[in-house]
Protein backbone atom coordinates (compact mmCIF):
# COMPACT_ATOMS: atom_id res chain seq x y z
CA UNK A 1 0.00 0.00 0.00
CA UNK A 2 3.06 2.15 -0.65
CA UNK A 3 2.77 5.42 1.23
CA UNK A 4 -0.97 5.22 1.83
CA UNK A 5 -2.24 5.18 5.38
CA UNK A 6 -3.42 1.78 6.52
CA UNK A 7 -7.20 1.83 7.04
CA UNK A 8 -8.89 0.96 10.33
CA UNK A 9 -9.37 -2.80 10.28
CA UNK A 10 -11.95 -4.72 12.25
CA UNK A 11 -11.38 -8.47 12.42
CA UNK A 12 -14.45 -10.58 13.02
CA UNK A 13 -13.85 -14.19 14.00
CA UNK A 14 -16.45 -16.84 13.33
CA UNK A 15 -16.71 -20.34 14.78
CA UNK A 16 -18.77 -21.43 11.77
CA UNK A 17 -16.16 -20.23 9.28
CA UNK A 18 -13.61 -23.01 8.65
CA UNK A 19 -11.22 -21.96 5.87
CA UNK A 20 -12.55 -18.96 3.98
CA UNK A 21 -11.48 -15.39 4.57
CA UNK A 22 -13.29 -12.38 3.15
CA UNK A 23 -13.10 -8.62 3.48
CA UNK A 24 -15.24 -5.63 2.64
CA UNK A 25 -15.48 -1.93 3.36
CA UNK A 26 -17.96 -0.72 5.94
CA UNK A 27 -17.80 3.06 5.88
CA UNK A 28 -14.20 4.10 6.61
CA UNK A 29 -13.16 0.75 8.04
CA UNK A 30 -12.31 -2.59 6.48
CA UNK A 31 -13.98 -5.66 7.97
CA UNK A 32 -12.06 -8.92 7.64
CA UNK A 33 -13.92 -12.14 8.37
CA UNK A 34 -11.72 -15.06 9.45
CA UNK A 35 -12.14 -18.48 11.07
CA UNK A 36 -12.05 -18.40 14.88
CA UNK A 37 -9.23 -20.97 15.06
CA UNK A 38 -6.72 -18.76 13.20
CA UNK A 39 -3.65 -17.81 15.24
CA UNK A 40 -2.68 -14.14 15.67
CA UNK A 41 0.08 -14.65 13.08
CA UNK A 42 -2.41 -16.10 10.57
CA UNK A 43 -4.79 -13.24 11.34
CA UNK A 44 -2.08 -10.67 10.66
CA UNK A 45 -1.04 -12.41 7.43
CA UNK A 46 -4.64 -12.59 6.18
CA UNK A 47 -5.43 -8.99 7.10
CA UNK A 48 -2.45 -7.81 5.00
CA UNK A 49 -3.43 -10.13 2.14
CA UNK A 50 -7.06 -8.98 2.15
CA UNK A 51 -6.09 -5.28 2.30
CA UNK A 52 -3.94 -5.84 -0.80
CA UNK A 53 -6.82 -7.60 -2.58
CA UNK A 54 -9.25 -4.80 -1.73
CA UNK A 55 -6.78 -2.17 -2.93
CA UNK A 56 -6.28 -4.03 -6.23
CA UNK A 57 -10.03 -4.40 -6.72
CA UNK A 58 -10.69 -0.75 -5.94
CA UNK A 59 -7.91 0.25 -8.34
CA UNK A 60 -9.66 -1.67 -11.11
CA UNK A 61 -13.00 -0.09 -10.20
CA UNK A 62 -11.43 3.37 -10.47
CA UNK A 63 -10.56 2.82 -14.13
CA UNK A 64 -11.38 5.95 -16.08
CA UNK A 65 -12.49 6.69 -19.63
CA UNK A 66 -9.01 8.15 -20.22
CA UNK A 67 -7.36 4.89 -19.17
CA UNK A 68 -9.78 3.01 -21.42
CA UNK A 69 -8.77 5.21 -24.39
CA UNK A 70 -5.09 4.64 -23.59
CA UNK A 71 -5.64 0.86 -23.49
CA UNK A 72 -7.41 1.05 -26.84
CA UNK A 73 -4.51 3.01 -28.36
CA UNK A 74 -2.02 0.41 -27.08
CA UNK A 75 -4.12 -2.43 -28.52
CA UNK A 76 -4.33 -0.66 -31.89
CA UNK A 77 -0.52 -0.31 -31.94
CA UNK A 78 -0.07 -3.98 -31.07
CA UNK A 79 -2.71 -5.65 -33.24
CA UNK A 80 -4.25 -3.24 -35.76
CA UNK A 81 -1.47 -0.80 -36.65
CA UNK A 82 -1.63 -1.43 -40.41
CA UNK A 83 -5.22 -0.12 -40.45
CA UNK A 84 -4.11 3.38 -39.41
CA UNK A 85 -6.85 5.82 -38.49
CA UNK A 86 -9.53 3.35 -39.57
CA UNK A 87 -8.96 1.52 -36.27
CA UNK A 88 -9.01 4.69 -34.12
CA UNK A 89 -12.29 5.36 -32.33
CA UNK A 90 -13.74 8.85 -31.81
CA UNK A 91 -14.40 7.87 -28.19
CA UNK A 92 -14.13 4.94 -25.83
CA UNK A 93 -16.04 5.12 -22.57
CA UNK A 94 -17.45 3.14 -19.68
CA UNK A 95 -21.24 2.87 -19.53
CA UNK A 96 -23.59 1.55 -16.87
CA UNK A 97 -26.55 0.84 -19.14
CA UNK A 98 -25.14 -2.27 -20.86
CA UNK A 99 -26.17 -5.23 -18.79
CA UNK A 100 -26.87 -7.56 -21.70
CA UNK A 101 -23.54 -7.19 -23.50
CA UNK A 102 -19.89 -6.52 -22.66
CA UNK A 103 -19.29 -3.79 -25.18
CA UNK A 104 -20.69 -2.15 -28.27
CA UNK A 105 -19.39 -0.22 -31.23
CA UNK A 106 -21.16 2.18 -33.57
CA UNK A 107 -18.99 2.29 -36.71
CA UNK A 108 -20.98 5.22 -38.16
CA UNK A 109 -19.82 7.61 -35.44
CA UNK A 110 -16.78 5.54 -34.39
CA UNK A 111 -17.82 5.28 -30.74
CA UNK A 112 -17.14 2.37 -28.42
CA UNK A 113 -18.91 1.72 -25.13
CA UNK A 114 -17.67 -0.80 -22.57
CA UNK A 115 -19.90 -2.20 -19.83
CA UNK A 116 -18.98 -1.17 -16.29
CA UNK A 117 -19.21 -4.89 -15.38
CA UNK A 118 -15.77 -5.37 -16.98
CA UNK A 119 -14.08 -2.99 -14.52
CA UNK A 120 -13.55 -5.75 -11.98
CA UNK A 121 -12.41 -8.38 -14.50
CA UNK A 122 -8.81 -9.22 -15.36
CA UNK A 123 -6.98 -6.86 -17.71
CA UNK A 124 -6.63 -9.55 -20.40
CA UNK A 125 -10.43 -9.93 -20.54
CA UNK A 126 -10.93 -6.16 -20.84
CA UNK A 127 -8.28 -6.06 -23.57
CA UNK A 128 -10.09 -8.79 -25.51
CA UNK A 129 -13.43 -6.92 -25.37
CA UNK A 130 -11.74 -3.66 -26.37
CA UNK A 131 -9.97 -5.29 -29.31
CA UNK A 132 -13.25 -6.96 -30.33
CA UNK A 133 -14.97 -3.57 -30.46
CA UNK A 134 -12.00 -1.90 -32.19
CA UNK A 135 -12.10 -4.59 -34.88
CA UNK A 136 -15.71 -3.55 -35.57
CA UNK A 137 -14.40 -0.17 -36.71
CA UNK A 138 -12.60 -2.04 -39.50
CA UNK A 139 -15.12 -4.84 -40.13
CA UNK A 140 -18.64 -4.09 -38.83
CA UNK A 141 -19.91 -7.68 -39.07
CA UNK A 142 -18.77 -10.90 -37.39
CA UNK A 143 -17.40 -12.43 -40.59
CA UNK A 144 -14.17 -14.39 -41.11
CA UNK A 145 -12.11 -11.22 -41.68
CA UNK A 146 -13.38 -9.80 -38.38
CA UNK A 147 -12.50 -12.96 -36.44
CA UNK A 148 -9.05 -13.02 -38.05
CA UNK A 149 -8.42 -9.52 -36.67
CA UNK A 150 -9.71 -10.44 -33.21
CA UNK A 151 -7.73 -13.68 -33.30
CA UNK A 152 -4.48 -11.71 -33.34
CA UNK A 153 -4.96 -11.23 -29.60
CA UNK A 154 -3.20 -14.23 -28.02
CA UNK A 155 -5.76 -14.66 -25.23
CA UNK A 156 -8.86 -14.49 -27.43
CA UNK A 157 -10.11 -18.01 -26.74
CA UNK A 158 -9.31 -17.82 -23.04
CA UNK A 159 -11.12 -14.47 -22.69
CA UNK A 160 -14.13 -15.71 -24.65
CA UNK A 161 -14.32 -18.75 -22.37
CA UNK A 162 -14.06 -16.54 -19.29
CA UNK A 163 -16.87 -14.28 -20.50
CA UNK A 164 -19.03 -17.25 -21.49
CA UNK A 165 -18.63 -18.61 -17.95
CA UNK A 166 -19.57 -15.25 -16.41
CA UNK A 167 -22.51 -14.95 -18.79
CA UNK A 168 -23.72 -18.43 -17.92
CA UNK A 169 -23.84 -17.45 -14.27
CA UNK A 170 -25.09 -13.89 -14.72
CA UNK A 171 -26.88 -13.87 -18.06
CA UNK A 172 -24.91 -11.49 -20.34
CA UNK A 173 -23.96 -12.00 -23.97
CA UNK A 174 -20.54 -11.50 -25.49
CA UNK A 175 -21.47 -8.88 -28.11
Amino acid sequence: MSGARKPVVEVRRSQRRRRTVSAYREGERVVVLIPDQFSRAEESEWVDRMLARLAAREGRLARSDTELSERAARLIDLYLAEHGTQAVPASVRWVTNQNGRWGSCTPADRTIRISHRLRDMPDWVLDYVLLHELAHLIVPSHNAEFWTLVGRYPRTERARGYLEGVAAVGGASSD
